[in-house]
């Protein structure tokens, strides 16, 4: 089943601040002693949303 998503502002640009292992963490690589540096780099990212778009991130995933 293929779901379409329309996103408002979708192709926008925005700025986020991310340390080094922020950005590795959400490229895939694992730290497997500290699951904390992804976590804070999609709150980061989530931060970054709600602040700009004001976006409830929940009717976007069903």
């Amino acid at each position: 089943m293929t779901n379409n998503v329309k996103i408002p502002q979708g192709d926008d640009t925005m700025k986020v601040e991310l340390t080094v292992k922020e950005v590795m963490a959400l490229a895939g690589i694992k730290f497997h002693n500290n699951h904390g540096v992804e976590v804070s780099a999609k709150r980061k990212l989530q931060d970054a949303l709600d602040v700009q778009y004001d976006i409830d991130d929940k009717k976007y995933l069903n």
